[in-house]
């Protein structure tokens, strides 16, 4: 697992899923300090280690990543970190749209093509 907080090339996020999941990486991304954990086996473990290095929790959602694809078709919404009845998220996706291009945003920022 790793923090990125600066550019990578995609073609490393694609190494990290054949190494792991096939054809995703699971990610969790700090919409207010714009970086992601990456590679983890669990988007709990990501989290924690974003939690370690200065994350809020509030701030921090689950993902994965399809390094193949381009645009908002790269990115899914799926994690059970992402279920907080108390932020007004009910569900393993991330049901505001401001919050989900916020999300875009940042792992797009964050890909090199």
């Amino acid at each position: 697992m790793k923090i990125i907080d600066n550019p990578i090339p995609t073609t490393d996020l694609e190494i990290m899923a054949q190494a792991g999941f096939g054809d995703l990486v699971k990610a969790v991304v700090d919409v207010e300090r714009g970086v992601m954990a990456v590679d983890g086996e669990l988007h709990a473990d990501e989290e924690a280690l974003l939690l370690e290095h200065g994350s809020a929790q509030k701030d921090l959602w689950g993902i994965n990543i399809y390094p193949e694809l381009s645009g908002p078709d790269r990115v899914e919404f799926d994690s059970m970190i992402n279920i907080r009845p108390s932020q007004g998220n009910r569900s393993r996706g991330v049901d505001d749209p401001v919050l989900r291009d916020r999300v875009l945003a940042i792992v797009e920022a964050l890909l090199e093509p």
